[in-house]
């Protein structure tokens, strides 16, 4: 039995968000944790001193990562769309 092409683009859209959202959120996971910890040794309790450096991680990632990321999803947009045409007929 075949599966349905819906099913296949929904499935492979999760997995292209989930690859794709990974990095930074691990990125800013660690971050976190680690401004976490210093906050708690030095019982410094300044909210820009937990935004700051989340904010210049994930502009550091985006920055490096975000090509790779663009390529990915312009593979899966041209992906959808040969798909469309497939099941459809090209346009007359």
């Amino acid at each position: 039995m075949t599966e349905d092409p819906t099913a296949a683009a929904v499935r492979e859209a999760l997995w292209l968000a989930l690859h794709l959202a990974a990095p930074p959120l691990l990125a800013m996971l660690a971050i976190g944790l680690v401004v976490s910890v210093l906050q708690a040794v030095t019982q410094i309790q300044e909210a820009s001193l937990a935004f700051l450096p989340k904010l210049l991680v994930m502009a550091v990632v985006l920055l490096v990562l975000g090509p790779g990321m663009i390529v990915a999803m312009q593979g899966y947009a041209a992906l959808l769309f040969d798909r469309i045409v497939a099941l459809g007929g090209a346009p007359r």
